[in-house]
């Protein structure tokens, strides 16, 4: 063990010693305390050791939230190995190249996604064994047999900047890039919510965003780390939600629209009295009432993103509305042209990061890490600017990387276009985000049919479903005759939303 090192594992040992019997998860009536979790993240990885996961090896896995989950996270953390979640909203042939692209040893199956997983038997070369939560399926190896065995992982060296988990991000020219994180890397960046919100170990975090999102991994880390609870969730449901934070007294969670006002919606007088830290991405008059119905709570702002292994701003929403927040500590972020240099105050430009939360890398994608890290920045490919109190103001993307984020999903347009040039009745397509009440951005498609074609706005909806996930369809479809174009041939995005940028 290296003198200076500390890993994820120092932290459930941690725990295990001076939290022994306070509650580390919560599942479904399930109380798991600090002591226990230890002991079955180490089973479980000797378990995988003995399917030969070891240092470096990739873990797939398709779940929803569960404590297989939430055990497997701890437990690939123990081995050095690397977490490949997949996000379940995925359809099977997104899933297939995520699996595919992070070439794991193992790729698990929740006990909803058992099918899907032994259906890519023979179709992923790196993967040697397939696993299933729950018994009966004929072609995978029961999830609860890897923990039947009382035994001890090996005697692993784990640093702090092994990769831990590789998250697919939004797929900027038509595929995902796996972002690989360290855990180094998310155990600085969840140090620095520990001390802004003052966590320990009486904290209990609402688990109820996908862990296979850095917001919902890093947060339930981070209060794992100040030896508090997180209650999971393996679906959002807004009236248990609420029940959820009476009973067991959460304290703290994240969120996306329209999370907290349904929460609010379906809540009793005095259930939502225990909170006292929430952050996310929320409309204005959300965030208000939420602080006006809970006056002993704070509404977070922030910005961050998977390469800055989460938040890399946060302040409270009442100290500046509608800003991003101020620079956590461990990261230097500056505003910059396309020449890196930095911007003065009030102008925008790029968002640019250093430091220890910076991502390790896209996986297998050099030619992408050597434009994202040149100069020694980690370009974000946001846009944005800081006023003169240090308070970062986010600005949208920038033109050769516009996303859209509806619902907490990134969407880039490239990839909608893709699947919607592929109906027989489309010439042309531009896709663009609009305001949504909802889901505060919602996707429109601005199409132009081939001659003579018909296809209606409902038409193209279910066909992009067909294809792709289906929260990346669009919700909004109009037909023009043409497209706008630049003096160079382009179509010009900028005036096609202009004129369409409203739903």
């Amino acid at each position: 063990m290296a003198l200076r090192n500390f890993t994820l594992g120092d932290v459930y040992r941690r725990n295990a010693q001076i939290f022994p019997d306070k509650t580390a998860f919560i599942f479904e009536g399930q109380r798991i305390t600090h002591r226990d979790y230890l002991r079955r993240i180490e089973k479980l990885a000797a378990g995988l050791s003995r399917l030969g996961v070891g240092p470096g090896d990739r873990v797939g896995v398709l779940s929803q939230n569960s404590l297989e989950l939430v055990e497997l996270i701890g437990a690939v953390a123990l081995l050095g190995a690397i977490l490949l979640p997949v996000n379940f909203r995925l359809n099977p042939e997104e899933i297939a190249f995520v699996l595919s692209d992070g070439a794991p040893t193992v790729v698990i199956g929740g006990a909803d996604y058992r099918d899907a997983i032994a259906a890519l038997q023979g179709s992923l070369p790196s993967v040697r064994h397939f696993v299933g939560v729950g018994d009966g399926h004929p072609s995978l190896v029961p999830f609860a047999q890897l923990s039947s065995i009382d035994a001890l992982p090996p005697d692993t060296a784990v640093s702090g900047d092994d990769g831990f988990v590789i998250i697919h991000t939004a797929a900027v020219g038509g595929r995902p890039r796996g972002a690989l994180l360290s855990q180094g890397g998310m155990l600085t960046a969840q140090s620095s919510l520990v001390q802004a919100w003052k966590l320990d170990e009486r904290d209990v975090n609402l688990g109820m965003l996908p862990l296979f999102h850095v917001a919902g991994l890093g947060l339930m880390l981070t209060v794992q780390q100040a030896g508090g609870a997180s209650l999971i969730a393996a679906k959002f449901d807004a009236a248990q939600a609420a029940r959820d934070i009476a009973t067991e007294k959460v304290t703290v969670m994240s969120e996306f629209a329209p999370m907290l006002g349904s929460i609010m919606d379906q809540s009793q007088p005095g259930q939502l009295a225990s909170l006292r830290a929430v952050t996310g991405l929320d409309t204005p008059a959300t965030i208000e009432r939420f602080e006006t119905e809970c006056p002993n709570a704070t509404f977070w702002t922030a910005f961050g993103q998977s390469e800055t292994s989460g938040l890399a701003t946060l302040s409270p929403y009442r100290d500046r509305p509608k800003s991003a927040g101020r620079p956590l500590f461990w990261r230097s972020i500056a505003v910059v042209d396309g020449d890196d240099r930095p911007k003065p105050v009030g102008e925008t430009g790029e968002i640019v990061v250093r430091g220890p939360t910076v991502f390790k890398g896209y996986w297998n994608r050099e030619a992408d890490n050597a434009i994202t890290f040149r100069n020694g920045w980690h370009h974000t490919g946001d846009m944005g600017y800081f006023d003169a109190d240090g308070y970062l103001w986010y600005a949208g993307r920038a033109p050769e990387k516009e996303l859209i984020k509806t619902g907490g999903e990134n969407v880039y347009p490239a990839e909608v276009e893709n699947a919607i040039r592929q109906h027989p009745a489309i010439a042309d397509v531009v896709v663009i985000g609009v305001p949504d009440p909802q889901w505060s951005e919602a996707i429109k498609a601005v199409c132009v049919l081939q001659p003579s074609k018909h296809a209606t706005a409902g038409e193209i909806i279910d066909f992009v479903g067909g294809l792709i996930a289906r929260y990346k369809k669009p919700k909004h479809v109009v037909f023009v005759d043409q497209l706008p174009r630049t003096a160079a041939g382009d179509i010009d995005r900028a005036a096609v939303k202009s004129v369409h940028g409203q739903a």
